[in-house]
């Protein structure tokens, strides 16, 4: 099995990690550990980069050969992130991605110079994880019990692409699924909704309707597919 840690936002997306992706992946020899930013016990959620490169580098230096990750939304991302002001000002949902991670890659770079860039891999979710839920309506309706066709809606305004779901304190895709549900539910509890759709939904068709997400499914994959 290829270790890789992964440095997350918060509890939410450690479930997801947990219940949804890591199961996934097990199965193509890739054994997949959440990592959330801060001290243990912590809730999460102060995700400026100065508190969150340290613990890519700590994880990095754990084991030679052990990869990491990251899941952080682009949604209120904090500004000190690196490409931060220069991602801002790309139009495609694609190139704010790649601008980050690209800046975030640099900056493990240059605390690791003889790093194998292959050992980390930078991820930022577009434009939040909840975009992920949109990947199939009428489950995310049976979850929510809320009529399906509301979230189509949502989704045919962005023509399908869910990652294209946009990040402002209106319109980010919690932020939409919340004023359609009141009793929408994070975390990583047994009632938590998040991890849950996500479940149902299966990674391969979330990869199929979200292309970054995707792209950094094959890359986790990689390690276990060049042993083999």
């Amino acid at each position: 099995m290829i270790n890789v840690y992964a440095v997350v936002e918060g509890h939410t997306e450690r479930a997801v990690i947990q219940q949804v992706i890591a199961p996934y992946l097990a199965s193509r020899g890739i054994l997949l550990s959440p990592r959330i930013v801060g001290k243990p016990g912590k809730k999460g959620g102060d995700c400026r980069f100065e508190r969150v490169l340290p613990e890519i580098c700590n994880l990095i230096t754990q084991e030679k050969n052990v990869f990491v990750t990251t899941f952080f939304d682009y949604y209120a991302l904090p500004n000190d992130w690196p490409n931060w002001n220069e991602a801002h000002q790309k139009e495609s949902y694609l190139q704010k991605a790649d601008t980050i991670e690209k800046g975030v890659g640099n900056a493990v770079n240059i605390k690791f110079k003889n790093l194998n860039p292959k050992r980390f891999i930078p991820y930022i979710q577009m434009h939040e994880l909840e975009a992920l839920l949109f990947a199939d309506a009428k489950i995310m309706g049976h979850v929510l019990e809320t009529d399906w066709e509301l979230f189509q809606e949502i989704i045919n305004e962005f023509g399908g692409q869910c990652e294209k779901i946009n990040d402002s304190s209106e319109t980010a895709p919690s932020k939409r699924i919340m004023k359609l549900v009141n009793g929408y539910k994070k975390g990583s509890s047994v009632n938590a909704h998040g991890w849950r759709i996500l479940q149902q939904i299966g990674v391969e068709k979330i990869c199929n309707q979200c292309p970054h997400f995707k792209d950094w499914i094959d890359k986790l994959e990689q390690p276990a597919k060049s042993n083999s």
